[in-house]
């Protein structure tokens, strides 16, 4: 029996770091679900990646393969998890707050008659196996507490970031077993036949570690070189505020808050971002904040562990190349 399943979502055959936090979530609340922790992992020729996350911390991994399932298809994973879910009788089903996770989460949910939380930050084992979650509300100003009403299929999405990747010890026993979709993956009612994406080998803003955004205070979208600059030697993402965006200095792929994507990195630095309530509900939960901006009395200053009241035109080169000194050595 596994106690929990752990959806692990994967992207051009690698698997995104938010599902090895997933397995870390799992691990921790083991001894209270019982059972085993497992892994299901879909996709095309991802056996290599299946490998890997025994050292996560999955006991058991199930990996579905088939060249229908090569792109993500809502129905068809929905299925095979659904179906795995039920045999296995597992009571958590965890998976990472992504575009892809809050698809799949709810759907599944419904398939499997069971409760669905999303974009958790906390997650807790009582009474008789029923879970709570914790997870922030209203733009991230309330963090609720709901509580499941029974303790069979709960799924529960995780924000990225959230919980740490840790590696297990010892040396477990590679575990893995194939199964199979219980429908025809060729008679899906939807099927992706082309993903066509950017050109571009920057970070992606929900997972990344580190994250420096521009704002208004940039003056304009040639002035964004800055930003790019200090993220580039810092080994960053992008982001933006909606100020920016709306501008049209950037795209809104990159913009950060309740209108865009939220974030929760290790480092968030702001730059020319005055801490709109909007933009804070989209990174708010960030574990560092840095703001920098000639405005002392600007509203960022008051969740930021560091502020630096100055001219970000001068700020950021100086940052930049103190940066690149550090990593040269």
């Amino acid at each position: 029996m596994a106690g929990t399943l752990v959806f692990s979502e994967q992207r051009e055959g690698k698997v995104k770091r938010v599902a090895l936090e997933a397995l870390t979530a799992a691990r921790t609340l083991q001894s209270k679900v019982g059972g085993e922790v497992a892994a299901v992992i879909i996709g095309d020729q991802v056996a290599d990646e299946a490998k890997g996350l025994t050292a996560a911390g999955a006991e058991k991994v199930y990996l579905a393969e088939d060249p229908f399932l090569h792109y993500y298809s809502s129905e068809g994973y929905a299925s095979i998890i659904a179906d795995l879910a039920k045999k296995l009788d597992t009571r958590l089903i965890l998976m990472g707050a992504t575009m892809m996770g809050k698809d799949l989460g709810p759907k599944l949910a419904a398939r499997l008659g069971g409760p669905f939380a999303g974009d958790c930050v906390g997650l807790e084992i009582v009474d008789e196996g029923m879970l709570v979650a914790h997870r922030p509300i209203y733009g991230g100003k309330i963090m609720s507490t709901v509580k499941s009403r029974q303790s069979g299929f709960q799924v529960a999405t995780i924000r990225p970031n959230v919980f740490p990747v840790e590696k297990q010890t010892s040396e477990n026993t590679i575990r893995i077993e194939r199964i199979t979709s219980p429908c025809d993956l060729s008679s899906l009612l939807a099927q992706v036949q082309e993903v066509v994406a950017t050109a571009s080998s920057k970070v992606e803003l929900t997972e990344a570690r580190i994250i420096v955004s521009g704002g208004r205070g940039l003056k304009g979208p040639e002035n964004f070189n800055l930003v790019e600059d200090l993220a580039e030697a810092l080994g960053a993402a992008v982001g933006a505020s909606r100020a920016a965006v709306d501008a049209g200095w950037k795209p809104h792929s990159y913009q950060v808050g309740l209108t865009g994507k939220t974030v929760s990195p290790l480092l968030y630095i702001a730059c020319g971002i005055s801490g709109a309530i909007q933009h804070l509900a989209g990174m708010s939960s960030s574990k560092y904040i840095v703001a920098i901006n000639k405005d002392p009395n600007a509203p960022i200053f008051k969740i930021a562990n560091y502020g630096i009241v100055g001219d970000l035109f001068e700020i950021l080169p100086l940052l930049t190349e103190a940066v690149k000194k550090v990593r040269e050595g």
